[in-house]
């Protein structure tokens, strides 16, 4: 999708943490319309930090962060754990995972991730921060147990 062709000159995308999860993710997940389509689709998995900004591009201007959905990708089919592997290197997680609230209420997680080159545990650190959001109730409750719910990702990668 061009995204250059479907925002005005001047539009700028700034949502809030509360926005990305309580609109954007939260529609998404619930196969709900969003207003204005200027978020994609990737498969975090087939492709490089490097080359989503060309996928994620929006409107005119230069752009320092790109926000983009991905499915979650189990790293084996019978278990929990998520893969976060490519094809050049991997994306590690990194602190602790942060509240994301709305109305004093607990909507989702952020986890922050940073892109090594090559494979654990000798992978070479890069500047390619993320940021992973997912919609939870409860701080130290388990993700959403729908597979709907845990089968989406919102991501913003910087």
């Amino acid at each position: 999708m061009d995204m250059e062709s479907s925002v005005p000159p001047g539009f700028r995308f700034h949502p809030t943490e509360e926005e990305l999860v309580g609109y954007y993710l939260n529609r998404k997940i619930n196969s709900l319309k969003i207003d204005l389509d200027v978020i994609v689709e990737v498969d975090l998995y087939k492709i490089e930090p490097w080359d989503i900004q060309d996928k994620c591009k929006l409107g005119y201007e230069q752009q320092n962060e790109w926000y983009f959905f991905s499915h979650k990708d189990k790293k084996y089919p019978t278990g929990t754990r998520t893969n976060r592997a490519t094809a050049a290197g991997f994306w590690k997680a990194t602190g602790r995972d942060k509240a994301v609230t709305s109305k004093n209420r607990i909507i989702g997680m952020r986890k922050t991730l940073v892109f090594y080159k090559g494979r654990a545990p000798n992978g070479r650190k890069t500047d390619w921060i993320m940021h992973e959001y997912r919609h939870q109730t409860s701080e130290h409750a388990p993700p959403q147990a729908s597979p709907l719910l845990s089968s989406y990702y919102f991501l913003a990668m910087f």
